[in-house]
């Protein structure tokens, strides 16, 4: 399920307060700068520092060259 795009425009990271990526395939938000994703279940956000996880190197660098290709935009500019 997706994300409420009105609703992805406010969110951001509850650690260091910045834009979040969403990824539809895995039903994630994911900050680049701490490497950490937040769950999406139902299309509601588990924004909660407890729940984060840390993405695998893998999974980090695949998001990251995304992210750089502008196939993943971020929930808001700063």
């Amino acid at each position: 399920m997706g994300l409420d795009p009105v609703l992805a425009e406010v969110l951001a990271c509850p650690e260091d307060k910045g834009p979040l990526y969403f990824v539809l395939e895995q039903s994630l938000l994911y900050n680049p700068r701490l490497g950490r994703a937040y769950a999406v279940t139902d299309g509601i956000p588990a924004l909660l520092m407890d729940e984060a996880i840390d993405a695998d190197p893998t999974l980090a660098a695949a998001l990251n060259e995304r992210i750089a290709s502008g196939e993943l935009r971020p929930t808001f500019q700063r």
